[in-house]
């Protein structure tokens, strides 16, 4: 039986800060029948159903035959969404600074209902989507900490975290690009650009909330350098987890030579998911000549005790650095 017919959705969700693979990884998961990725979900309020952004299979957001469906579903249609209720609500569920609350080990009566509420958006959501696909679990890189927390609250959801974490001057080397953002279909956008003091502080804080998130939640920690050093094992450690069979056919896009990738249905996330060739899994090492060595030394001295934990200053095997965190 489905996580769809048993209305308990199950979602592997992706935590971490951005610019670490997630997006490659997520289109990775999602050539598998059973999987099914839905990208940045906590983007969705803002950028889709606000901005009409265009979903990875390149229409706009309400052109898509699959996020009709999916807001069919889910709430009856997307015209039912009161976005201005819904984004109010989030700024006072889904801020870095509500984690140390969602810590805890209970909440006050109002606390509890916002974030049941928050969180049943996001499970309605989970739950048509794995209903248009018949997959088994659903994808979300929305990343975000404070909505890992909060969907940690949720009623009725088989949440799974997977806790992303990348070498923080490559992190902040990424960061501090340019990159235009492609699904904006009026005008041209960029992503945000952050100092490398910035992203240091985002790093740490991230990380570390994700560590906390342990005490509630099931978190897989996994290295983007260990993704990257052998994405075929990473594909059935993370199907594993999502309590997925060994499939062979979860794998194709590995092969040599390559087979064509599905696009997904995501929501925001890197501009990746728009190229439709071949998903080439290779580890990007610019950073060591292009991260200028002020910034280099800003970035290895602030993220000191977490690249010390995560075993960025020696050598270590990827059996020791995909834990159970």
């Amino acid at each position: 039986m489905s996580a769809a017919e048993t209305g308990q959705p199950r979602v592997l969700f992706v935590g971490g800060l951005g610019r670490s693979g997630s997006t490659l990884l997520e289109l990775l998961l999602a050539q598998s029948a059973d999987v099914c990725a839905v990208g940045e979900v906590v983007h969705l309020w803002e950028r889709a159903l606000g901005a009409d952004e265009r979903c990875g299979c390149g229409e706009r957001f309400t052109a898509c035959p699959f996020w009709r469906q999916v807001g069919e579903q889910a709430f009856g249609g997307w015209s039912a969404v009161d976005r201005d209720d819904v984004l109010a609500l989030k700024d006072r569920v889904d801020r870095t600074r509500h984690i140390p609350r969602l810590a805890k080990n209970s909440l006050s009566p109002e606390q509890l209902a916002d974030v049941r509420r928050y969180a049943d958006l996001y499970t309605r959501i989970y739950r048509a989507a794995l209903a248009a696909t018949g997959a088994r679990v659903v994808v979300d890189s929305s990343k975000h900490a404070s909505l890992a927390f909060a969907l940690s609250w949720a009623e009725g959801l088989d949440l799974r975290v997977l806790h992303l974490v990348r070498d923080s001057r490559a992190v902040a080397y990424s960061w501090g690009k340019q990159v235009r953002r492609p699904e904006v279909v009026d005008g041209e956008d960029f992503m945000p650009t952050f100092s490398p003091f910035e992203v240091s502080k985002l790093w740490t804080a991230q990380n570390a909330a994700f560590h906390l998130l342990a005490a509630r939640a099931q978190v897989l920690r996994l290295r983007y350098e260990d993704f990257t050093a052998d994405p075929a094992g990473t594909v059935r450690r993370l199907r594993e987890f999502a309590d997925l069979p060994d499939d062979p056919e979860a794998l194709r896009v590995l092969t040599d030579p390559p087979a064509a990738p599905f696009r997904a249905h995501s929501i925001a996330g890197n501009p990746l998911r728009f190229s439709g060739g071949p998903l080439t899994v290779r580890r990007d090492e610019a950073w060591r000549s292009r991260l200028p060595r002020r910034s280099r030394a800003v970035v290895s001295l602030a993220t000191l005790p977490f690249r010390v934990r995560y075993g960025y200053l020696g050598q270590r095997g990827s059996d020791e650095s995909v834990e159970k965190a």
